[in-house]
């Protein structure tokens, strides 16, 4: 066991002095994100005029630190591993981490085996916290990770329920305000393609797809709307689908810009022009929007601020289990190009 030398100021002392909590100080002499430069300058302050040294060698036993990070993909479905959300949020996620030392690890779990599994490697201290995206509603894996105490952090949510803690985008929102664009377009006949529907982000942008048709005055037509998958395959297949029970149709929104990309092939082959004829908008941002013809107009998710929340409450659940979820919706933002 390492002793204190009777004087040597601790880490209690040090947030005293500095009036921050222990998890702050710590995140300071770990240099992690997620710390006002203001604050971090008080601390630096506190432990020079305290003369406080960290002690690495009882910080390593005391907290027996892996120095890892596990992102865990519990997606069944392989194709969603090409799409362009995957790796750009494995990117945001590695770019949040990369100041922080720690290793961050891709786990896929795909079966209560697996689930099983991989809580008993997390529970053996061989990941610090863990990381979940692509979680489908009724995923137990949440909850039992919140009943083993691990430090976790959810990439959306389950449903509006949702206790354990996430950042999520404003999902609704994002399409109301695209729906409210193609109406003020001009556009009445609007259909959505939808992602898919046991995953909460798929149900709240068809939510605000609804709400934005009913402040409108418009009934929404259950035929006007198409499940999809995220993917350009589906984008293409409800297209065709919606083009079939309504021919006089003016306006989509696409769950994704992947399938945004899929409805405008179909567009395109049944001699529709976008936007003339149909105004199409898409619902990420990537940069596959800026390359389509014509350009994609989109709701644009921010992606980069995503991954630095979620590193930021792991830490800090890491560092400080704390009292309450955390709970982080971030605004989306509609860029007009020229498909809409």
């Amino acid at each position: 066991m390492v002793k204190r030398r009777p004087g040597t100021p601790t880490l209690e002392e040090v947030a005293a002095h500095a009036g921050v909590g222990r998890g702050t100080v710590s995140r300071v002499i770990n240099n992690a994100p997620g710390v006002k430069e203001s604050t971090r300058r008080a601390v630096q302050r506190a432990i020079e005029e305290l003369g406080y040294v960290p002690n690495l060698a009882a910080r390593s036993l005391a907290g027996r630190r892996a120095d890892a990070v596990a992102l865990v993909l519990t997606e069944p479905d392989w194709r969603q591993f090409a799409e362009p959300f995957f790796s750009e949020i494995v990117r945001s996620l590695g770019d949040a981490l990369a100041d922080t030392g720690m290793q961050l690890l891709l786990t896929l779990v795909r079966s209560e085996a697996e689930r099983q599994r991989f809580l008993e490697y997390a529970r053996g201290g061989r990941v610090d916290g863990i990381l979940l995206m692509s979680v489908h509603a009724g995923d137990r894996l949440p909850d039992m990770l919140a009943e083993a105490r691990l430090p976790t952090v959810l990439l959306g949510r389950r449903s509006g329920d949702e206790y354990v803690s996430y950042v999520d985008a404003d999902n609704a929102g994002g399409a109301r305000s695209a729906v409210s664009h193609l109406l003020e377009r001009g556009r009445r006949t609007i259909a959505t393609i939808t992602g898919p529907l046991d995953m909460y982000a798929a149900q709240s942008r068809l939510r605000g797809y609804q709400d934005a048709l009913a402040l409108a005055g418009l009934k929404g037509t259950r035929s006007l709307v198409a499940e999809g998958d995220f993917t350009e395959e589906s984008g293409r297949r409800a297209m065709a689908e919606l083009l079939e029970r309504h021919p006089e149709i003016d306006g989509v929104l696409a769950a994704s810009d992947t399938t945004a990309v899929g409805a405008l092939h179909t567009l395109r082959a049944a001699g529709r022009r976008v936007p003339e004829d149909v105004a199409v908008i898409g619902f990420d941002d990537f940069p596959l929007a800026q390359s389509t013809k014509p350009r994609l107009t989109t709701v644009r998710q921010p992606l980069e601020e995503i991954g630095r929340a979620m590193v930021r409450l792991l830490m800090e659940e890491m560092e400080e289990p704390a009292v309450a979820w955390r709970h982080v919706i971030l605004r989306t933002e509609l860029v007009v190009r020229e498909s809409s």
